[in-house]
Parts: C-alpha cells; structure tokens; sequence
C-alpha cells in the first residue's frame, strides 16, 4: 500500500494499536472511495490528551481534550449546504519533483479514542479508524455544523466504513 499518511507519534500506546497501518488504511479508503488520485499527503499526530487540549484551546480556544482535531491546508468546502466539495487536483510542479500535495493535517488522542471506543463498546482500531476517516473527510472541505453537510458527511463516514468491513458507528 503506498504511503499517505506521515505520521508522528507522541505516544507510545498508539505502537500497540498499530496506529500506522490503520491511518494508512483509512486514508487510502477515503481518498479512493471518493476517486481522487495519487499525490496528497496528509500529516497525523498522534498523540494524548494533554497534548490534543493544549491545540484545542490554541486553534478553537477551548482548552478540554477531543479525540481529533484536522487542520486542512486550503479552504475546501462547499458553499451550498449538502454539496459535496470538489476533490483537489495534485499540483504539477510538486508531481514534477516526485513530492505529494499536502492535504493537510490530523491529530488524534489515545486518551480519548480509547475511553470512547470502551463506553461504547467498540473495538478501538474501528473507533480509531472512524475518526481518522472523519479526519480526511474535514481536510477534504467536508464538514457536519450545518443539518445537510453533516447527513452527508456521515454518510460518507458509513459507506468508507462498510468497504472496511466496520460497523455503521452511529448505529445504536
């Protein structure tokens, strides 16, 4: 599988998760599912909560801990409510020089993945490997504030999943 996801770990409990080969697989399906080429990156921290509410309160100036925040490297989003963005195009000179187009960047905590998928009684690489397709999904312009875009981002989230062989997660 070629590689899309960089990924840097702060935490060692995401080694026993195998957070590398589920990021990977995330991605992939999500860049696939939605027909878009090779050449993007995407960047993912791994990390705890302490180190996910110190960027909480420092991009959304709320200071307690998520289980993933995303950051997307340009502005994608569709403008009418329930539209799907337009997928990004690789840049030609970055493709001249074998280098990918950044898609942007995740980070996602053990702390939080962990109680989640636990309360939910959930195995935690499928919670995992939900919120990193979430992750994709926000760096791709999707996005759930408004009732139509969040139907279709969850949407998406669930059809991504069931090629993975994982549950609808907002199945009750």
């Amino acid at each position: 599988m070629k590689q899309i996801v960089d990924i840097t770990t702060e935490d060692a409990r995401w080694d026993d998760v195998g957070i590398e080969k589920l990021a990977q697989r995330a991605a992939a399906a999500t860049l696939g599912f939605l027909k878009i080429s090779d050449g993007f990156e995407i960047s993912l921290l791994a990390c705890d909560d302490n180190r996910i509410a110190e960027l909480n309160s420092e991009f959304r100036d709320r200071g307690d801990a998520t289980n993933v925040l995303s950051w997307p490297s340009e502005e994608r989003a569709a403008e009418i409510d329930g539209e799907s963005p337009e997928n990004p195009e690789p840049d030609s000179q970055s493709a001249d020089f074998g280098m990918p187009d950044e898609l942007g960047d995740i980070a996602i905590s053990y702390d939080t993945c962990a109680r989640e998928a636990a309360d939910e009684s959930k195995p935690i690489n499928h919670h995992v490997t939900h919120l990193i397709v979430h992750g994709v999904l926000h760096l791709l312009g999707y996005d759930h504030i408004r009732e139509k875009d969040a139907d279709l981002m969850e949407g998406l989230e669930r059809d991504i999943l069931e090629t993975l062989s994982i549950p609808d997660p907002y199945k009750t």
